[in-house]
């Protein structure tokens, strides 16, 4: 007769053969596992040094192609701004050795910078945007007409414009030094901007800032970037906004202008100032301000060409 403790060790066994079992089959499928992952591991690792292989060739011809675009930037561009002249505008973010690159290419090109104002990161910010809003209306010149629009960046683009740029027209001033002197004092008491000693009006202006802003208020900070160049531009004989790649985002001054068909219309936008041939497409954007046109130029998607002169993209 079968007992229930004959039972009981029946099943007993039944689960520690079966135990035994799942581990000595997890052990093998265990073992090929690792095998597997350990081949996928090899070859991605042979992808990754391929990759970088491939990305360290790339930079050192992006190097390379800089390099020669920067020896002959001075032949390309001799004379085409002879005897003009350019204010150069820069935001807080912008690389001291871009304005210095392109303050000696604009010197190159025959004409002579006038001035250089910095505006600081107060200028663009939001919580500041009715401060600086009632500066700019106080310091209005006598006999010149703001933009109806009431944006901080389009009335700061009309004040500066009015002091800083020489009438489209004639080549002549369109305030006295008296108002040129108090609208920069002005600004500079408000902690919106820092200007170089003896500025002078010119007829062109280069806006130079960085790349993308970001963190709270970053939409905002660009949008005003954009509205105050686009009205400086309308103010004299043709701005540029140069920047980095970063700045042809959404939330970079760029990319707001880009996004503005009655803003790009206008204002010339170059996307990789921070390159030798990105700043001299700016030079190369300027002359074709003076003659009436304006261009998207640059190395980001929404660029129609690397310069001026050279076939859209895609052609």
């Amino acid at each position: 007769m079968i007992s229930l403790r004959y039972h009981i060790v029946s099943i007993a066994a039944c689960f520690l053969a079966l135990a035994i079992g799942v581990v000595l089959g997890s052990t093998a499928l265990n073992g090929s596992l690792l095998s597997g992952l350990a081949g996928q591991k090899e070859d991605l690792g042979t992808q990754v040094a391929e990759l970088e292989a491939q990305r360290n060739s790339l930079n050192a011809r992006l190097s390379d192609a800089d390099a020669f675009a920067g020896a002959l930037g001075p032949k390309v561009l001799a004379g085409q701004l002879d005897k003009r002249s350019v204010v150069l505008v820069t935001t807080e973010d912008a690389k001291p050795a871009d304005r210095d690159a392109l303050k000696q290419l604009v010197g190159q090109a025959g004409a002579s910078v006038t001035g250089e104002i910095q505006l600081t990161e107060a200028f663009s910010d939001p919580m500041r945007s009715d401060q600086l809003r009632d500066v700019v209306t106080r310091l209005q010149p006598a006999g010149v007409q703001f933009p109806t629009a009431g944006d901080p960046g389009t009335l700061a683009g009309a004040l500066l414009g009015s002091v800083a740029l020489l009438n489209k027209d004639n080549a002549q001033a369109q305030s006295t030094p008296v108002e040129l002197a108090a609208a920069l004092g002005g600004l500079t008491d408000g902690g919106f901007l820092k200007a170089g000693q003896d500025v002078k009006p010119a007829q062109l202006a280069i806006v130079l800032t960085g790349s993308k802003y970001t963190g709270d208020g970053a939409g905002d900070r660009a949008s005003t970037i954009a509205r105050f160049a686009a009205q400086l531009d309308r103010s004299g004989a043709g701005t540029v906004l140069a920047g980095d790649a970063g700045s042809a985002d959404g939330t970079g001054a760029i990319g707001v202008v880009r996004a503005d068909t009655s803003a790009t219309s206008i204002l010339s936008t170059v996307d990789n100032a921070e390159t030798a041939a990105g700043r001299i497409t700016t030079i190369m954007a300027l002359r074709e301000q003076l003659e009436g046109g304006a261009g998207r130029y640059g190395i980001a998607g929404n660029a129609q060409a690397p310069a001026p002169g050279i076939a859209a993209k895609g052609n």
